[in-house]
């Protein structure tokens, strides 16, 4: 009987040849080459029990050959997964990625460096620091400003919110929070990660308070009597989250006005700039993250308008002694004292202990686009969505909520105007579920106000204003169907 380890191994160094590599390469060019026009389904007409029976299967004891493997992943994988880079995909807030950051994701895989420490990843340190510096550098923080790489948003708000807890009580890592912990105070459509942080850090809920908004950016005369109230009940503002690009409909806060008030109190802001903080390639829209120089933190994800493959995520500090306090941990075997020749190593102020090197697509693509092409493509995104709103107020069976700041639309399907109410939510979110299972395109939907909507997330620089009137027109004639039935 041959030994498994023998046949094991002769499939390994078979696997490992170039013909190998090139026909994986060539099912996500096959990929890319299939679904980059609009006449391609967008998503799939199957729910989740079809496609689980789909791969209802026993482990596998034997391997199987390569070819079957292959095929496998031509007809049971790709066709029903979403297909992001489809011009008439607009829903979540995930890009159809840069092609060179999508090729040099297999150098990140076989490389395989864990970036906690410099001798981990010698390359991959160094190059995270150079990047993280230029970031610093365009948002106006400081040569003192520091960083690292997250798993994206919801990460970097929480090292933040981290890393504001140690600056207001530099004991609460060994001590707790004691009897009246912080309150952090949020507009009402920040993300959840907020929210999730608070929870996770033991601070409570309760203790996460949200400011009210107007025209969906935090209102900062409310800011201000909210800060006041907590003043006079004696309680301590660990934070201030202002936001840069809300999740709902890509709005931004005043960030000049709320770093303002941030200072004369002296009080932490730290700014969810997940989405929109790569405003600041664009010259066009960089006044909308004016005053982001004045947040102690700030979140960035360049797998949202950078278009990286997931994941790739950054928090920013403008002092890089606050990251370093986040975490008050000791591994003598991984974390050393941080002298010069340790001055590199990440894993100390992360979450993470073992890190991808996503910072390499992020350098290649900046190497390969430049600055000014990834201007260009946050400038051809929020055009885009200008575009859709455009023609949603043209349109006598569409209400617009609010005119697009990035690459963000909400708005709603009214017909005829005989239906209203709950019977409205209802058939618009009817509509966006059979919209979406045509294949015609894909869309996504929130509460605004209370009322659902639909929502368009324009991430794609392949989407034309041809392709979001195509999506437009199907919806118009779907929603009349559906309102008819």
């Amino acid at each position: 009987m041959t030994d498994p380890i023998h046949t094991v191994f002769a499939d390994l160094e078979a696997d490992a040849e170039e013909g190998v590599a090139e026909a994986f390469v060539r099912i996500a060019a096959g990929h890319y080459a299939a679904t980059r026009t609009d006449d391609a389904r967008v998503s799939t007409s199957l729910g989740p029990d079809e496609l689980a029976a789909r791969f209802d299967e026993p482990l596998p004891s034997k391997g199987r050959s390569l070819e079957s493997v292959l095929a496998r992943l031509r007809s049971d994988v790709l066709p029903d997964s979403n297909h992001l880079t489809n011009p008439r995909a607009m829903g979540h807030q995930v890009s159809a990625p840069l092609p060179a950051a999508v090729w040099t994701e297999p150098i990140v895989a076989a490389l395989n460096q864990s970036v906690a420490v410099w001798e981990m990843s010698p390359v991959g340190t160094v190059l995270e620091a150079r990047v993280l510096r230029w970031m610093c550098d365009l948002a106006g923080l400081g040569p003192a400003a520091g960083g690292t790489f997250t798993s994206g948003g919801t990460e970097a708000t929480f090292t933040a919110l981290l890393a504001a807890r140690a600056a207001a009580l530099p004991n609460a890592w060994a001590g707790g929070l004691g009897a009246v912990p912080p309150v952090v105070v949020h507009g009402e459509h920040a993300h959840y990660a907020v929210t999730r942080a608070v929870g996770a850090m033991g601070l409570g809920t309760d203790n996460a308070v949200s400011v009210p908004s107007r025209a969906y950016r935090m209102d900062v005369a409310a800011l201000a009597a909210e800060l006041d109230r907590q003043a006079e009940r004696g309680r301590a503002v660990m934070a201030v989250v202002a936001t840069a690009g809300s999740t709902a409909t890509g709005s931004f806060d005043d960030l000049e006005s709320i770093g303002k008030l941030c200072e004369e109190r002296g009080l932490w802001l730290h700014v969810d700039g997940a989405h929109g903080a790569s405003a600041l390639f664009s010259e066009k829209h960089r006044g909308r993250v004016r005053g982001l120089e004045r947040a102690r933190s700030i979140a960035w994800d360049p797998h949202k308008m950078m278009l990286m493959p997931l994941a790739a995520g950054m928090v920013l500090v403008r002092d890089e002694r606050d990251l370093d306090a986040a975490f008050s941990q000791r591994a003598p075997y991984l974390f050393h004292a941080r002298e010069a020749s340790r001055a590199w190593d990440q894993g100390p102020r992360s979450f993470q202990c073992s890190r991808r090197m996503d910072v390499l697509k992020v350098w290649v693509s900046l190497q390969r686009y430049g600055a000014e092409g990834l201007g260009a493509i946050y400038d051809c995104l929020c055009a885009t969505a200008r575009e859709l709103h455009d023609l949603v107020v043209r349109r006598p069976d569409f209400e617009a909520l609010h005119e697009p700041e990035s690459n963000i639309l909400c708005f709603r399907f009214t017909g005829d105007g005989s239906i209203t109410g709950e019977r409205l939510d209802a058939l618009n979110l009817k509509l966006r579920e059979e919209f979406n299972r045509s294949g015609e395109g894909w869309i996504t939907t929130t509460l605004l106000g209370g009322r659902r909507v639909l929502r368009v997330t324009v991430m794609n620089p392949r989407t034309r204003e041809s392709d979001v009137e195509s999506v437009l027109d199907g919806l118009g004639r779907m929603g009349a169907r559906l309102a008819n039935g």
